[in-house]
């Protein structure tokens, strides 16, 4: 089976010839893995072939000017105003959200803050990416697509968004409608690009583009982040014409969920989701048997394999008994996909990384 065949499989119920496969890695260890296959630097094209990799993401680039004035000492996204410091460890570095410029904002500050015009982005460039793209599961969007609670915290600071989901805050509920709406124009206008390419290939949208990723972080590892009343309340309602607008087209979302998040699933099940992402099997209720033993069926799952678990902290013994144990649960109805739970961490072993997705192309066979 080609790439696109093997997850369009999983996405029907249909056997395929094996689970398909992904993968998403931080620097210093997508580093590392190029280097151990003998790659030429930053081929990351060849680094997917060699693991087996099914999935491709397609996106727009930002044509607009800067929005927002770098700074020294910080990583500013000149879109958005997001500000990030580096973070420096024993394994490497990333960068994480700080500063939150509109933590402490009026409602008036809300409303000024330049945010991109969904109109400057390269939506033409959409067509040559899915060509090249052909024979692979395409999708469309990220984990921070229609994400409420995550992208609101990259301006105002994770507490004093629950602060505003609480009290109705009226800055910090226009802050969050002003950009799902910026996301949700953007989304409009790719997908209408998509549906030109695919009418150009005498195919429908659905045809070739296979899914779009949303996100919501929803759980903690041990509890729910929030309650189902602001859930239903704030969140839903926000996300409601992301999954209309998909289901317009008849294409599948994927919806990624941190933590214990399976509390909320069968009401996204009601808008129209068709599987989840990361499934971080430590936290409560996200383990691989109880995902199946509840979901099975309703959704297809994505991820599993925990990137704070054996791939990181593991023999390579213990990473492919991990592995072996959730293929062996997950496999059966057709509606798995071996991925890592986040990006695989810079204090992750190569020869770990190697034998899950040995692994996988071994036991992910049907």
């Amino acid at each position: 089976m080609t790439s696109k065949e093997r997850v369009r499989c999983v996405l029907h119920r249909e056997k395929p010839d094996r689970v398909p496969i992904n993968y998403s890695a931080n620097p210093g260890i997508q580093a590392r893995l190029i280097e151990y296959y003998g790659l030429r630097k930053n081929d990351i094209a060849g680094l997917r072939a060699r693991l087996g990799v099914d999935f491709r993401a397609v996106g727009t680039a930002y044509t607009g000017h800067a929005l927002h004035s770098e700074r020294p000492d910080r990583l500013v996204n000149p879109m958005y105003g997001f500000i990030k410091r580096k973070v420096e460890h024993e394994s490497g570095y990333y960068w994480d959200y700080c500063d939150f410029p509109l933590e402490f904002a009026t409602i008036d500050e809300v409303a000024a803050w330049p945010m991109p015009d969904p109109d400057d982005f390269n939506y033409d460039s959409l067509d040559g990416q899915i060509k090249a793209h052909d024979g692979y599961a395409i999708y469309l969007g990220n984990p921070g697509i229609g994400c409420v609670i995550n992208n609101a915290g990259f301006f105002r600071g994770m507490e004093q968004v629950f602060v505003d989901l609480i009290t109705d805050d009226d800055a910090g509920l226009l802050l969050i409608d002003r950009f799902i709406n910026n996301q949700f124009a953007k989304l409009e206008r790719e997908l209408d690009a998509i549906e030109k390419t695919a009418k150009k290939l005498g195919k429908r949208l659905n045809e070739v583009l296979d899914f779009v990723w949303m996100g919501e972080d929803l759980g903690t590892q041990h509890s729910p982040l929030i309650s189902m009343y602001t859930l239903k309340k704030h969140i839903l309602p926000r996300q409601k014409p992301f999954f209309d607008l998909c289901g317009m087209y008849d294409v599948p979302v994927m919806l990624h969920t941190c933590g214990s998040s399976s509390w909320a699933y069968d009401e996204y099940i009601k808008l129209g989701l068709s599987g989840v992402e990361t499934l971080q099997p430590e936290a409560a209720d996200m383990s691989p048997s109880f995902l199946k033993k509840k979901f099975g069926g309703r959704l297809f799952f994505h991820g599993c394999i925990s990137t704070a678990g054996a791939l990181a902290y593991g023999s390579v013994d213990d990473t492919v008994k991990i592995c072996t144990e959730t293929l062996e649960i997950m496999k059966p109805g057709y509606e798995y996909c071996f991925a890592p739970t986040h990006d695989l961490q810079d204090n992750t072993p190569v020869e770990n990384v190697i034998a899950a997705y040995d692994t996988a192309r071994r036991i992910g066979v049907y």
